[in-house]
């Protein structure tokens, strides 16, 4: 699972410099292309396993959650990484999408719909292309910043409608249902979480096969030619805006198939899934994971169920926490972790990653140490201005805390400052060792092209 291709031809692929046609021994010989088999087939045992590893009801619950986000994340990066769309209410196509299998859910249930409760997440899935073909034409005749505010007046408008017609929406307290209420199939009633999280491992390996696919089309091919250069796309006789609009379509329907899940996982539909605040998660963790690499958004997909279940309950002050990493990330890497992976693993790849890892051991503990003062202070903060009813006295990594004595605010200074200078000083001497690992990498490039 690599980057998007670029939009232009490499010139190794023009006719001048084709290779010799292949003999007969090796033309009918299709190339196998081993790292990519190992790539999907760790990524779909790695699926298979991760219920046996992470066994607990939470787990279990968590590991679904990230399949279905994994899908989300995905769809939504066809737009922002492949497309170069920016979209800030592309939770309106998953939410649809939900709203519209918890329907179909129930009409399985009074037996007026004959249809497996396994297949409900593409009822969702087509009604969630049903939407984008309907609003994606008025919303992709413009790009760049119009067409975010057009994605966001879209969402505002169809949030709107949750909430004035509950005879569809169900209102405030939003739309239940019953997955096992379509009875056994071959012994399955999607009952057991464990069922139903292999149920979305199937639906999240499939779609992500088929989503990469779709990026080594003509057409996938062509949205990063618009993304990249829509005047020459233009030039050449194609419509931009058909190309954005048929890639709208396709990441509409996994969006609804993401929907169609959650509503399986939660057998709940509120107004909250076609909400703001959901789209804003999407970009948010899409761009976390690295939106320009095909991997990146499934980075992005796990940490966002990772933020939202577990730093959530770990202290109140996560959406603080939130922010100060994204602002980190944009930052340091705008490329997301997908980016950091890809520069280190070239590196690795000239044998120039061994002599980093010391600074990067210590990068880490310095960042740690200034974190740990960072996150006192914050959560005493917290403490003083949500709890001050229990009492100064707080508990923090094992440690009593005394929120109102002067010696605790000066030792978290002070660990924060140490720790803010050293990280200082140890991230100098990397960027040196880092620009002497990059010349060196690129040296032996320019050696390799000129031999």
């Amino acid at each position: 699972m690599d980057a998007p291709a670029p939009a232009v031809a490499p010139a190794a692929f023009s006719p001048a410099a084709a290779p010799a046609a292949p003999t007969s021994a090796t033309a009918t010989a299709p190339r196998l292309n081993r790292g990519r088999w190992a790539v999907w087939g760790g990524y779909a045992l790695l699926m298979g396993v991760a219920p046996l590893v992470w066994h607990s009801g939470l787990a279990l619950t968590m590991l679904s959650q990230m399949g279905i986000a994994i899908i989300a994340c995905l769809a939504y990066n066809m737009l922002l990484g492949q497309g170069g769309m920016l979209s800030f209410g592309h939770a309106v196509y998953s939410g649809m999408g939900a709203f519209f299998a918890m329907h179909a859910l129930n009409l399985i249930a009074a037996g007026r719909l004959p249809l497996p409760v396994s297949l409900v997440p593409l009822v969702g899935g087509v009604f969630g292309m049903a939407v984008a073909v309907l609003l994606g034409w008025v919303t992709t005749k413009k790009s760049g910043t119009p067409f975010a505010m057009i994605t966001l007046g879209m969402g505002e408008l169809v949030g709107a409608m949750a909430l004035m017609f509950p005879g569809f929406f169900g209102g405030e307290g939003g739309i239940s249902g019953d997955r096992t209420s379509g009875g056994p199939h071959l012994g399955i009633t999607f009952g057991p979480q464990i069922q139903l999280y292999y149920l979305i491992a199937a639906y999240t390996f499939v779609c992500t096969a088929a989503m990469y696919a779709f990026t080594r089309t003509p057409l996938g091919r062509m949205l990063n030619a618009v993304r990249d250069n829509p005047e020459r796309v233009e030039f050449v006789g194609y419509d931009t805006q058909f190309v954005r609009y048929f890639a709208f379509i396709a990441s509409g329907f996994f969006m609804g198939i993401a929907g169609g899940l959650g509503t399986l996982n939660f057998e709940i539909v509120t107004a909250e899934v076609v909400g703001a605040a959901r789209s804003g998660s999407y970009l948010l963790f899409t761009f976390l994971g690295g939106a320009l690499y095909f991997f990146g958004p499934i980075i992005g997909a796990v940490l966002l169920v990772l933020a939202l279940v577990l730093l959530s309950e770990l202290s109140q002050a996560w959406l603080l926490y939130l922010g100060l990493i994204f602002t980190f990330m944009v930052m340091v890497a705008p490329g997301g972790i997908a980016s950091l992976v890809m520069m280190n693993l070239r590196l690795a790849s000239f044998g120039r990653l061994r002599p980093l890892l010391a600074s990067y051991l210590a990068l880490a503990g310095t960042a740690l140490t200034a974190l740990v003062g960072l996150t006192a202070m914050i959560e005493m903060v917290y403490h003083l201005q949500l709890n001050e009813s229990m009492g100064p006295h707080m508990r923090f990594m094992g440690l009593t805390l005394h929120a109102h004595a002067f010696d605790t605010w000066f030792g978290a200074g002070f660990v924060l400052l140490v720790g803010a200078a050293l990280f200082e000083l140890v991230r100098r001497q990397f960027a040196r060792q880092w620009g002497q690992a990059q010349e060196a990498v690129e040296r032996e490039v320019r050696g390799r092209e000129a031999a």
